[in-house]
This record gives structure tokens, C-alpha cells and sequence, in this order.
């Protein structure tokens, strides 16, 4: 193929990808397991071992036809994306750890991370070497590069889905909770050691070369050694990195130019026979100390949204379903899962006996430790694309299979394992230990815009206090904000903010929403008086109104009263929202009608020249609707022309979602300034009428 049909197929093989990730995604969501393993069964499903291999017009060998590359099953161009969405992944990741906490509990946590990791290393190698034989594939001993690589993948934790389960059963700030969320972070850095030096390993078996013990010893030494400089020379200098990406301009600016930076570590590590991911990881951990952290996280938010899932179904295509749930594989998986977890419940569970915590205890820190997700992923892709001596791949297609069905399984039985754990009644320390049940405090802001704001302002006033403020995944609401031994856990359930912390620290939160309700009371008084002069009051009422789409989209003729019978505001509104009602999309009628008559007590919706727009977002509305009714004697709106309301135009959506609210109230709007056309709507004699002189006012 020539160079525009690989473009013009990589199109369309995004398109099917993006479109499938998105809806797997969201159905995963739904049934509450995470969206990654929705992603993951998305590619799967379209992959060139199944439904991608499908002949179809104008593409012979399938959509995703098998390709007979160097990057696996997928083209080199998938392939090309899906590492740089690992980039952008480990980037984020490193952003998220929080090296405050790194550093306090590096003796608990410590511990218990390494514990973790050993054991999970150990166990996954001497698994690997039980079951390779069993797939048929050679294996020279427990320090076979295969053997390693399970092991690696092992230990692989991923704390987001442990995080939302600690939220949830108001555990985040417990000891166990705090120590599973302090181990996670050493159980990452950790694993990114070991396959820096596995990745050492792995280069020096491509020369050919036979490796003795002292050979392997030196080139882990060295990978150490590379990794270790970089990562402290990163965080030495991580604040005038921070100057440097400055200088390219704001916030959006600097975000994508510290992800250049992420770029460019990638790469050094590349050539040093490194994976990328470990540099572009070392660079987010650089920077997660730095003030202009939350924000690069922020403003990658949706680049990670476009990429991530992008990586996540390229891996699920790699896999063979042919071999998937083959009896050999199928076994050696349902094994290596069993170690998996085994491996993580006694890794992390055992030492923490030593640590003041109880049988109680060191069962829930170990099944918090349990699944596996993102990295180890990245980490079998690797192994995947990456060769051996006799140029052979790291992770075959059976042994690829193993690992997926690991995957799969630990992110799917950790949740109910943590959630059993945190059942059993009784503390899970030794000693009795004051206030370990943190304390909840709700507020209810009644409206969804209100609370991110309050969240954001939340959010900086901590940072001022000195708080370190992390997102515990990029993808969840849930943020923490540690300083000294004060632990807050933060997040939002649609109009709710909920906060978890400890009974001593909660006055001070408590006193700190007082503030920002103060300075934002103060600020809406003055927002109040600039709300009344004309120009912003009746922005509305001009005819240069775009008078788009918008306007008939919406029209529908059961929708429409030429006649209307009420003879006051109220009358009318309960009218108006009787027709609203036709369109099928009012769920709540009492909710809507509440949200109007809280929007025109702050002002009335009578923009003049006899025309009122009633308007609101509310939850008691599915879909964007409109009602519009005539009024011929017209009826007192309030408007500040003081002209009676004539032509009535009700227009309500739904609070979340993209509902083109605004557009249609300026397109009605512009179409209603015209006098020919409110003369003629009052001349209407049915509704089809109404609608066909409206859907005639684009012309004007």
C-alpha cells in the first residue's frame, strides 16, 4: 500500500476504536467494574483474531487484518499510537504519586510495599517456570527472561480501583487505608526498578552473548544505576523544570511542554535500553511535588481521555482469542491468578503483623493490594513486541493470554475480597487507636456548577495551607490533601460534596468551607448588581440573533398552544409545563417546575416586546425540550418594558451532558425580535402554523 492508503486505513481503524473503547468503557462503568477491562474486551472483540479479521469491501483482510511486523498482530501505525498513550499513562501516573507520602511512611509503607513485591516477584517466576513446560514453551531456569517477566507483572498494583472501594466504606483515612495507599506507591516505584533492570537484561540476551551471573548482576547494576540518577537528578531539579516549561506560556502551554519533557526522558531511556514508560513515569514523579502538578493534570485530562483507551484496546487486540480459552491456557491462567493473589495477601499481609496491625488488619491491606491493571498491561505489550536471543517473542501468544486472564480476573475479584475484608467487624490494630473511624461530612450545593466550584476553590485554599492535593486517578473524583499526620479525603457525587477526615482536623475543614461560602456570598452580591444593567439583563433581545437549527429541532406540534388559558404567572407556567410535558421528556414534573419558579424569583424571564423565555436546567428532564404558547391579551411577566407576555416560550434541559441550552434560548430569541414574525405567531391559528412560521424566520 502506498503511503495515503496506511493513513487512510489507520483512520478508520481509529474511528471503530475510539467508538467501541467509549462504549465498552461506559458499559463497564455501568455494572461496576472498571472501565479499563471494558476497553480491554472492546479490542478483543474487534481484533484481527476475531471480528477485525472479517473481510469487508475495501478491506480484503479485515479492518484489522493480523499484520507480519515487528509490533505484533497490529500495524506499526497502532502500534506507534498505543506507545504513545503508554507514555502519556505512566507520565500521569508519576504525576499522581505522592512523594510526601512516599517519605512518611517509607518505614510502614516501605515494608509492606517491598514485601509486596518480592513476593509477588518470586511467586510469578517460580509460577512461570511451573507452567511454561505446560505451554509448551522452553524455559532455562527460574532467571529466564519470560520467568522475570511474570514475575514483574506480578507485582503490578493498581490503587485507583482500591481507592474508590476505601472511599466508599469511608476507610480512606483508617491506618489500613492509609498504609495500602502508602505501599501502592513504593509496590510502583519498585516495579518500575525491576523492569528497568529486566529491560537491561533483556538488550544484552539481543547481542546473542551468554549471560553468566556476574554478567546479569552488572547489568542490573547499571539499569539501577540510570534509573536512580535520572529519577533523583528529575527531583532535584523538578522546580526549575518547572520554571523552564513556564516559559512557554500558560497553563495549557507548559502542560504540553512538560509532557515534552516526559517525551523526551522516554527516549533517552529507549536508548539506554530502558522502557520508555520508566521515563516517562520518573518525569511525572519529578514533578508531583511541584505546584504546577494539579494543573498539568488537569490539562491532560483529555489527551489522556483520546489515548489511554486508544492503548488499552491495541492491547486487547494482540490477544489470540483462539488460545485464550484454550485448556493449557486456561489453566496456567486460573494458576497464575491464584499466585497473584496469594502472592499480594501474604506479601503485604505478613508484614504488616509486624507492624501493630491484627489478622484483621493484615487481611485488609492485602486484598487492597490485589489488583493488577494499567502497568501490567504496558509491561506485557512490552514483552510482546521485545525479542529474545533466538529472535523469538518475550510473551507469545499463550503466555500473553495468561497474563490478560490474570488481569482480568484480579481487577474483577479484588473489590468483593476488599469489601468483605472491610466488613468484619473490629479494628484492625493491635491497639486500640483514637479516632480511627474517620468522620463524613456532606453538603448538598443543589446545583452541580456550584460544587465544582467550590471544589476548585477548596482545592487551592488547601495548597495555601500548605496541603499537598493529589487526584488519586486521573479518571476518579476522589482527591486526598495531606500535610503533617492531617489526612483529608475529598470528592463529588453530582450536587454533593463529601469529605472524610479525621474528628480533629474537621472544625478546620468545616471552617474552611465557612470561608470560601463567605468570599463566594460576597462575590455573588457583587455579580447581583451587575446583573441588572440592561446589557447583560436583555442580551437576548436582539434580532442579530443567530437563528440556527436550534430553533426547530426541538418544535414539536403536541408542544404548542395557540390558546393559552391561564391568567397569571403561575397559571401560565403550570400550563406551559403541562405541554413541555408531551414531549415525553419530563421524568419530574415537581422538579422542573421548581427549578423555573427558583429561575424567575432571581429574575423574571420576560426579555419584552411581549415575549417571556422561561428557562432551567434541571435532573427532572431527560433530553432538551421545548413548549411554546400564545397568550393573546397577554398575561403580567414581570418584564421590564412592562408589556404583558404574549408569546411564551418554555425551554428546559437536563443539568449534565452537552444540552444546547443557551444556543436555543438565542435562537428563539432572534427569531422573535422580528415584529413580522410575533404577528404573525398571534395570528396562528394552530399549531402546525406556529411551526411553520418559526421554521420560515431563518430566512429573515
Amino acid at each position: 500500500m502506498n503511503i495515503t492508503e496506511i493513513i487512510t486505513e489507520l483512520v478508520f481503524q481509529l474511528a471503530i476504536i475510539i467508538f467501541m473503547a467509549r462504549i465498552f468503557g461506559r458499559m463497564a462503568a455501568r455494572v461496576g467494574i472498571p472501565s479499563v477491562l471494558g476497553e480491554l474486551v472492546a479490542g478483543i472483540l474487534i481484533g484481527p483474531f476475531a471480528l477485525g479479521g472479517i473481510a469487508l469491501p475495501g478491506f480484503p483482510h479485515g479492518l484489522f487484518g493480523i499484520t507480519d511486523s515487528l509490533a505484533g498482530a497490529v500495524s506499526p501505525e497502532l502500534y506507534a499510537f498505543a506507545q504513545i498513550a503508554s507514555i502519556i499513562l505512566l507520565f500521569a501516573s508519576g504525576l499522581e504519586t505522592d512523594l510526601s507520602l512516599f517519605i512518611k511512611y517509607s518505614v510502614s509503607g516501605g515494608i509492606i510495599g517491598l514485601g509486596g513485591v518480592v513476593i509477588s516477584f518470586f511467586f510469578g517466576a517460580v509460577c512461570a517456570y511451573f507452567i511454561l513446560p505446560v505451554l509448551g514453551i522452553e524455559c532455562a531456569g527460574l532467571f529466564d527472561v519470560k520467568c522475570l517477566f511474570l514475575g514483574i507483572m506480578s507485582t503490578a498494583t493498581s490503587v485507583g480501583i482500591t481507592a474508590r472501594i476505601l472511599s466508599d466504606k469511608k476507610k480512606m483515612d483508617s491506618p489500613e487505608g492509609v498504609t495500602i495507599l502508602a505501599a501502592a506507591v513504593f509496590d510502583d516505584v519498585l516495579g518500575i526498578v525491576l523492569l528497568a533492570v529486566v529491560m537491561g537484561i533483556v538488550s544484552a540476551l539481543g547481542t546473542g552473548k551468554a549471560l553468566s551471573g556476574g554478567d546479569i548482576g552488572i547489568i542490573a547494576l547499571k539499569a539501577f544505576g540510570i534509573w536512580l540518577l535520572a529519577t533523583v537528578a528529575f527531583i532535584l531539579l523538578s522546580k526549575k523544570i518547572a520554571r523552564f516549561v513556564r516559559c512557554f506560556g500558560g497553563a495549557t502551554d507548559f502542560s504540553i511542554a512538560a509532557l515534552g519533557v516526559a517525551f523526551l526522558l522516554a527516549g533517552f531511556f529507549e536508548k539506554e535500553h530502558i522502557a520508555m514508560i520508566i521515563g516517562a513515569y520518573t518525569t511525572g514523579l519529578a514533578l508531583s511535588g511541584t505546584d504546577i502538578a494539579p494543573v498539568i493534570q488537569e490539562k491532560i485530562h483529555s489527551l489522556y481521555k483520546f489515548f489511554v483507551p486508544i492503548f488499552f484496546a491495541v492491547t486487547g487486540m494482540s490477544v489470540d482469542v483462539t488460545k485464550l480459552f484454550s485448556q493449557n491456557v486456561l489453566i496456567c491462567g486460573g494458576i497464575y491468578t491464584l499466585v497473584a493473589v496469594l502472592s499480594k495477601l501474604l506479601g503485604c499481609g505478613l508484614p504488616a503483623l509486624g507492624l501493630g496491625f491484627n489478622l484483621k488488619g493484615c487481611f485488609r491491606i492485602g486484598s487492597g493490594m490485589i489488583p493488577r491493571g494499567e502497568v501490567a498491561l504496558i509491561i506485557a505489550g512490552i514483552g510482546l513486541t521485545a525479542h529474545d536471543a533466538a529472535g523469538l517473542p518475550i510473551i507469545n501468544q499463550d503466555l500473553f493470554g495468561v497474563v490478560i486472564l490474570m488481569t482480568l480476573v484480579t481487577t474483577l475479584v479484588s473489590p468483593p475480597i476488599l469489601n468483605i475484608s472491610l466488613s468484619i467487624k473490629g479494628r484492625g490494630t493491635r491497639k486500640e487507636i483514637a479516632n480511627e473511624e474517620s468522620q463524613i461530612f456532606e453538603w448538598d450545593f443543589n446545583n452541580q456548577e456550584l460544587t465544582h466550584l467550590v471544589m476548585d476553590i477548596l482545592h487551592r485554599d488547601l495548597r495555601a495551607e500548605g496541603f499537598y492535593v493529589q487526584m488519586m486517578n486521573i479518571t476518579d473524583g476522589i482527591c486526598t490533601a495531606r500535610r503533617s499526620d492531617t489526612a483529608i479525603s475529598l470528592r463529588e457525587e453530582g450536587t454533593k460534596l463529601i469529605i472524610e477526615t479525621d474528628e480533629k482536623d474537621m472544625g478546620f475543614i468545616k471552617g474552611e468551607l465557612y470561608e470560601i461560602m463567605i468570599r463566594l456570598d460576597k462575590s455573588m452580591r457583587s455579580l447581583s448588581a451587575l446583573k441588572n444593567t440592561e446589557t447583560l439583563q436583555y442580551g437576548f433581545a436582539c434580532p442579530e440573533n443567530r437563528v440556527t437549527n436550534s430553533l426547530t429541532r426541538f418544535l414539536k406540534a403536541n408542544c404548542i398552544s395557540c390558546d393559552l388559558k391561564g391568567n397569571t404567572k403561575d397559571e401560565i407556567l403550570e400550563e406551559m409545563l403541562t405541554l413541555l410535558s408531551q414531549s415525553g421528556n419530563v421524568e419530574n414534573r415537581a422538579m422542573v417546575m421548581a427549578a423555573l419558579k427558583e429561575r424567575e424569583k432571581s429574575m423574571s424571564t420576560g426579555i419584552g416586546k411581549g415575549i417571556a423565555i422561561p428557562h432551567t436546567k434541571t435532573k427532572g428532564v431527560t433530553e432538551t425540550c421545548v413548549a411554546i404558547g400564545i397568550k393573546k391579551s397577554g398575561v403580567d411577566f414581570g418584564s421590564l418594558d412592562g408589556q404583558p407576555a404574549k408569546i411564551i416560550v418554555m425551554l428546559v434541559s437536563p443539568v449534565e451532558g452537552a444540552n444546547p441550552l443557551m444556543r436555543a434560548m438565542a435562537a428563539f430569541s432572534g427569531s422573535l425580535m422580528h415584529e413580522e414574525v410575533r404577528n404573525a405567531l398571534l395570528q396562528a391559528k394552530n399549531a402546525d402554523k406556529v411551526v411553520e412560521i418559526l421554521k420560515d424566520s431563518k430566512k429573515m
